[in-house]
């Protein structure tokens, strides 16, 4: 039997070692979006979230571009051609800053980029992509709408031909980028079934209405699209799928990154637990000394290194081309609703100091309570992983 080699010095930042999993270009990515993160975002975003505003997200947006982080999994056309697992690492060090940076990147790569891309023609590739991956092009995805969250089967947006022209006409809701939108993909009703057109902005008739009174995703651009007889050529639908199964496969791509986004809003909320823990005294001495303090925060980090080992295993079965959209829900449902945990239970160690925008926290929980409903509700989910187990179809 060969000697055993020494372990490695334990590092309570990473508590399984799962850097090791990790390739040298993945460390290298993780580390720039990191550092982006920290320059560009966590000495504004407290005030960002306060004022519910979002400034110069063009700006932003051509500075992620100029990164590589806008469609970055995708390949050609400007973008970066990322694997899974590097796109992951993205949308976690993003989340850890805030979810509405992570949405905004995760809205144009994974949702309005990768219709396009994966659905369009060759022109419609050549026309937005490139722009798009660059940040000189923001777009968004229309597919909610206000009374048909979870079943988009039953959407009321509805283009019809006029000529060779479409004409279209509906809203959607909740729609991240909306307002600062150069291209909205929306998915619409036709005679044919559900289709997918690429809508410039600027179109007779579209509007895109910014939703304000928010108490979540604050430091994001969330918007209402109103089409009243949008008029659009021929060439503007996706011609490369009809059907539920265009934008659900979109969704499927989305949720991967919050899979892994919501394990770096939990990162974010538990090293200011364990931060807080070692520096907060109380009857003498800090209260990270205390066993019930230490019992929470071994629960948080077991349930936080889960999560990010279960979002690399997800990472590496989509690179692998094996990755099922029920796996996907799984890795959804169950990160999310971890994360959250981990927010409310961080809020505990801090206290009073927990609801302050001075700590990460709040911010966190209240943004994390958004992604535990968008792109597929809790219930959703589990009536995903119910069919996969059972064999029936509960939706209806």
């Amino acid at each position: 039997m060969a000697a055993s080699a020494k372990p490695p010095a334990f590092d309570p930042a990473d508590f399984l070692g799962l850097d090791d999993l990790l390739e040298p270009e993945d460390l290298a990515i993780r580390d720039t979006v990191r550092g982006w993160a920290a320059d560009r975002v966590l000495p504004y975003v407290g005030d960002w979230y306060e004022k519910g505003e979002l400034p110069d997200v063009r700006g932003l947006a051509r500075e992620l571009g100029g990164i590589g982080a806008l469609g970055m999994s995708l390949d050609g056309y400007g973008c970066a051609g990322a694997s899974a697992v590097q796109y992951g690492l993205a949308c976690l060090e993003l989340e850890a800053a805030d979810s509405g940076i992570r949405s905004l990147v995760s809205v144009q790569g994974s949702l309005a980029m990768y219709a396009i891309h994966r659905f369009g023609s060759e022109e419609q590739k050549q026309q937005w992509l490139p722009r798009m991956a660059a940040g000189e092009v923001i777009g968004c995805f229309g597919l909610t709408e206000p009374d048909h969250g979870s079943d988009p089967g039953s959407m009321r947006t509805y283009a019809k031909h006029d000529g060779s022209d479409w004409v279209l006409n509906g809203r959607k809701m909740w729609i991240t980028n909306g307002s600062v939108a150069g291209v909205a993909v929306v998915w619409a009703q036709t005679d044919d079934g559900i289709r997918g057109f690429a809508v410039p902005t600027d179109a007779t008739g579209f509007s895109a209405p910014e939703i304000k009174h928010k108490w979540s995703l604050r430091a994001s651009v969330t918007s209402e699209l109103v089409m009243d007889d949008v008029r659009l050529p021929a060439d503007a639908v996706l011609p490369g799928v009809t059907g539920l199964k265009g934008p659900l496969s979109c969704l499927s791509h989305a949720r991967y990154g919050i899979v892994w986004g919501s394990m770096g809003a939990a990162r974010a909320c538990f090293e200011a637990a364990v931060d807080y823990a070692k520096s907060r005294e109380q009857f003498g001495r800090p209260i990270g000394g205390f066993q019930l303090t230490q019992a929470k925060l071994a629960d948080m980090a077991v349930e936080l290194h889960k999560g990010i080992l279960l979002a690399h295993h997800l990472g590496r079965r989509m690179d692998a081309g094996r990755l099922r959209p029920e796996q996907v829900s799984f890795g959804k449902l169950n990160n999310v609703r971890e994360a959250i945990e981990i927010c409310r239970t961080a809020r505990t160690i801090l206290g009073a100091n927990g609801i302050s925008l001075e700590y990460p926290v709040m911010r966190h929980a209240t943004n994390l309570e958004s992604v535990l409903t968008y792109e597929g509700t809790v219930e959703m989910h589990q009536l995903v992983l119910g069919k996969a187990l059972i064999g029936i179809d509960a939706f209806r």
